[in-house]
């Protein structure tokens, strides 16, 4: 056994360790243990296997659990993880939904160019797809290979190690692209800071029938360009990507909600006019928002904005839609901390969820200056009506 102190040898070597039975066992036993109690785990552990496979177990074990919040417990536990492979990779859910628009597209053959871990490759797979994965990092392909071993889809997913650009993706069906968009400082915000930047990914997408890149959520839509149809995803509320597909439907706008999925495709509206607010206010999805289709929402519940330049729509009807959380309005009031403070005693209101948009109070500061008391609930949306700074309260409709 090498000594406890001897080197861990490259983050290679140390990964090859836990692919052996021995390490596989290893890391079995750390399904469940304690991060908080590391040190007498380690201790215990080094008593019986060598000290650099048990600090590299203990390493992902740590990354496992982190990934149930993406993979799921079933999977997570099965594959194997790097810090940026966890960070960056598709949640499943989003994956598995794209998977599936690859497949309804007829779609056989793809090529994921910067494949990261696998997570999109393992759901293409899983869909019917063979899968041509290729990254330019080593130890992220071996990662990628042992999670297609570990799932048993070795035979539909072939991981290359190669620069992108010299990969000849003639004969495949598709191409998807994930650029890396984290630097040394965090996100990258610029696309053409992107590696590979949104320029050469877009290239790359035009020269197959079918093609999806993801970029950020955030992307200007001016740096859209017009063959791409362009979808804004969230999972659970929480805006995740965007992607412009090419080969579907160009110069389309999609906002697509999960779990559903439930898919708003833009149809050109105008903004409605702001008015008064109404007895309902509705809260569209980000994904909604980032996709520029209020409008489209607006529309489907006869309603308005409130403010030409908040992304709150107001109507005197309450309407079931997936775009947007809807609230019963009681109270619209100018912003006042004194007598919010009065009313919500008044009503006997001891738990709030504060929203905002367009305000710049933060709902934390808020919050504790309240000092709430009594066994009633309320919801307060901090924003601007007509310009003004506004108080709604109110509570979730229906």
């Amino acid at each position: 056994m090498p000594a406890p102190n001897s080197s861990t040898g490259s983050p290679a070597d140390a990964f090859a360790a836990l692919l052996t039975d021995e390490g596989r066992r290893l890391l079995d036993a750390l399904r469940d243990y304690d991060p908080a109690q590391e040190l007498a785990t380690a201790t215990r552990l080094r008593r019986e296997y060598p000290a650099e496979l048990v600090s590299a177990a203990l390493g992902q074990a740590r990354l496992r659990q982190r990934a149930v919040a993406k993979f799921g417990a079933e999977d997570a536990y099965r594959m194997f993880f790097t810090p940026n492979g966890v960070e960056q990779s598709t949640r499943k859910s989003v994956a598995e939904y794209r998977a599936g628009r690859f497949a309804a597209l007829g779609v056989r053959r793809l090529a994921d160019l910067c494949c990261g871990i696998g997570g999109d490759a393992i759901a293409l797979a899983r869909a019917g797809v063979f899968v041509l994965a290729v990254d330019r990092d080593p130890l992220t392909c071996d990662v990628a290979r042992a999670n297609a071993a570990a799932l048993g889809l070795s035979e539909l997913i072939e991981v290359r190690c190669a620069d992108v650009a010299e990969v000849d993706t003639a004969g495949y069906d598709a191409v998807f692209v994930d650029p890396a968009r984290r630097g040394g400082r965090g996100r990258i915000f610029d696309p053409e800071a992107y590696s590979p930047p949104l320029s050469w990914a877009i290239g790359a997408a035009r020269t197959a029938p079918h093609a999806a890149l993801k970029i950020a959520p955030g992307v200007p839509h001016e740096a859209i360009p017009d063959d791409a149809e362009a979808e804004w995803i969230s999972d659970g509320g929480d805006v995740k990507e965007a992607v412009l597909w090419f080969g579907t439907a160009p110069g389309t706008r999609r906002a697509t909600l999960l779990p559903g999925p439930h898919a708003l495709v833009g149809a050109g509206l105008p903004d409605p006019e702001p008015g008064p607010v109404g007895r309902y206010l509705y809260e569209p999805d980000g994904a909604v928002i980032r996709a520029h289709l209020v409008a489209d929402v607006a529309q489907r519940v006869d309603g308005r904005l409130i403010d030409p330049t908040i992304a709150y729509v107001t109507s005197d009807r309450l309407v079931g839609t997936p775009y947007a959380a809807a609230y019963e309005i009681t109270d619209v009031l100018p912003f006042n901390l004194k007598k919010l403070k009065a009313l919500l005693r008044e009503r006997k209101v001891g738990v709030v969820t504060v929203k905002k948009r367009g305000s710049a109070v933060e709902p934390e500061e808020l919050r504790k200056k309240l000092k709430l008391e009594g066994p009633n609930s309320c919801t307060i949306l901090l924003t601007r009506v007509a310009g003004a700074p506004t108080m709604l309260l109110g509570h979730p409709a229906g």
